[in-house]
């Protein structure tokens, strides 16, 4: 939430701060860089190469550190440098006009970038905006009971990878978002904090380990919440089993355009961990000095510094995807950077109906590009916080809510390249071929996505269809496949192993209340998770 502040002190800020600006100096060279390629693990993390490997995603001069001694050139200049960028290879300063001109010259200085696009400022400077209102405003295992998140979970289908065993395991999501306040404490986080899921984080606001504390906002607490709560009987998140790191780069009382750095530096860790997954729900757009405000036709996904950086965080191996904006019913109305990235895959708002959530912010970004790319429920999502299981608006949890569906997908399709998986994950949206302006292609359905993947690939061998029938079952089914059966498990709707079937062809449903039910078939070559519907 942001301060009010009264036309006076806005006016003694502007004057303030009227000589100086914020900037990127760019070096022009990395001269060590030999040094970095002779021994990758002096920068990188074993599972950042891995991931690399992976992917076919080779080393370039953007994994190389910046040369220090051309940040201690700067320092020497009488500036303070807090914040610099190995990818962009450069640092941020405030800087005179003068002084801009005068790094402009450095031999190892190539260029100079001004965060001012629009010096009279994009709108009016006398605003306030409260970019978390929505969110202010309302707040291994595969047996499980899914209890409030059910309806969210089912809306984009991701209960049977949950049921097939893709829970996230294995994989790393990074969530950069304000702070993280009773992650450390409260019972809802229990589960990955006893099984060491949290793997670290950072604060890249004041520079320490410090994101815990309770006076940090703690919308970042409520999107961990979304993806790795666990309350027994009462709330499962998207990726139960994922890895974390966290990491704070929103100061929830200011806007300004160093949070752009502080992203940036956090994403780079974020590869240097090794993780797969970037899951963001902030965005940019207006600041409290109006000079940094961009406009509608900056939202081009190269404009802004933001947006260029996530896209090389997607070029590294990393999956980003970042929330759409709340902006529908303000005057803005469109996506904010980085949503409007080519290759971050940007997510809108549903109510449970499935409709647009009233708020969810509209494409196409400034060039055309179909923005969002999917959607997923925002409108009263369920999340853990702290000690119990609460509900919040904003596609600030429609994007974890999908961040934790992509993990369990890319624990399933490990050697697709993220340009298949993001395809494929609108390719099986609900409105696909078709969009709309807030839900892009549509709603997301993840086990759709997992059978087209497997179809459309050769690297599981050629399977044999596995049929039931009849479908829907009024007392008895048959199984038919060419296959081996091993074992038969039959799930409720909450996601609970009810019975182990006899490992036979027909097996009755006599005695089980109508509804949907989930049969998990393990044979000798393959395992199968499919729907029966009980008359």
């Amino acid at each position: 939430m942001k301060k009010i502040l009264s036309l006076f002190i806005l006016v003694f800020f502007l004057f303030a701060n009227a000589q100086t600006e914020f900037v990127f100096v760019y070096f022009k060279d990395k001269p060590n860089k030999a040094a970095f390629y002779a021994n990758p693990l002096s920068e990188l993390s074993q599972k950042s190469l891995d991931r690399r490997t992976r992917l076919g995603i080779a080393l370039n001069d953007q994994d190389a550190p910046i040369e220090p001694s051309y940040i201690q050139n700067i320092r020497n200049l009488g500036f303070t440098v807090n914040d610099y960028s190995k990818w962009m290879n450069g640092v941020a300063v405030n800087a005179t006009p003068e002084q801009i001109s005068d790094l402009e010259s450095k031999p190892y200085v190539q260029s100079v970038e001004r965060f001012i696009k629009h010096p009279n400022g994009g709108k009016s400077a006398l605003r306030k905006i409260n970019k978390f209102e929505e969110f202010n405003n309302s707040v291994g295992k595969t047996d499980f009971n899914y209890g409030d998140a059910l309806a969210q979970i089912n809306q984009v289908n991701l209960r049977p990878l949950h049921v097939a065993g893709y829970t996230g395991a294995g994989i790393t999501i990074a969530v950069i978002d304000t702070g993280f306040p009773r992650v450390n404490t409260g019972s809802v986080y229990a589960r990955i904090r006893n099984n060491g899921q949290i793997k670290g984080g950072y604060n890249f606001i004041n520079k320490s380990t410090d994101i815990y504390n309770t006076s940090l906002n703690n919308h970042g607490s409520y999107c961990l919440g979304v993806i790795a709560a666990y309350v027994e009987n009462s709330f499962v998140g998207t990726a139960p089993d994922a890895d974390f790191y966290l990491y704070a780069t929103e100061d929830a009382d200011n806007e300004i355009p160093e949070e752009q750095l502080y992203w940036t530096e956090a994403a780079e860790e974020a590869d240097r961990k090794g993780a797969d997954i970037i899951s963001t729900s902030l965005g940019y757009y207006e600041f409290d000095d109006p000079r940094y405000d961009l406009v509608y036709a900056d939202m081009n996904g190269t404009t802004s510094f933001i947006s260029r950086t996530s896209q090389i965080a997607a070029e590294k191996g990393i999956f980003v995807l970042a929330a759409a904006g709340n902006e529908a019913q303000k005057p803005w109305h469109y996506i904010i950077a980085p949503a409007d990235n080519e290759k971050v895959f940007t997510i809108g708002g549903v109510t449970v109906t499935g409709s647009s959530s009233s708020f969810s912010s509209y494409g196409p970004n400034a060039v055309g590009l179909v923005k969002p790319d999917a959607s997923a429920r925002a409108t009263n999502t369920y999340m853990g916080y702290n000690n119990a299981v609460t509900s919040g608006s904003g596609t600030s949890f429609a994007t974890p809510l999908a961040a934790g569906g992509v993990a369990c997908l890319l624990q399933a399709i490990p050697t697709k390249t993220l340009s298949q998986v993001r395809d494929l994950l609108r390719q099986n949206s609900s409105l696909f071929p078709n969009h709309t302006d807030q839900m892009g292609y549509g709603i997301l359905n993840f086990e759709k996505t997992l059978n087209n993947a497997a179809l459309s690939t050769a690297e599981n061998g050629p399977k044999s269809k596995l049929q039931i029938y009849p479908n829907p079952v009024i007392r008895e089914f048959t199984i038919k496949t060419d296959e081996k059966t091993e074992s038969l498990e039959l799930y409720d709707s909450l996601g609970r192993m009810i019975k182990s079937l006899k490992n036979e062809k027909t097996n009755t449903m006599e005695g089980f209340p109508k509804g949907i039910y989930f049969l998990k078939v393990k044979t000798d070559q393959n395992h199968y998770v499919e729907k029966i519907i009980k008359q």
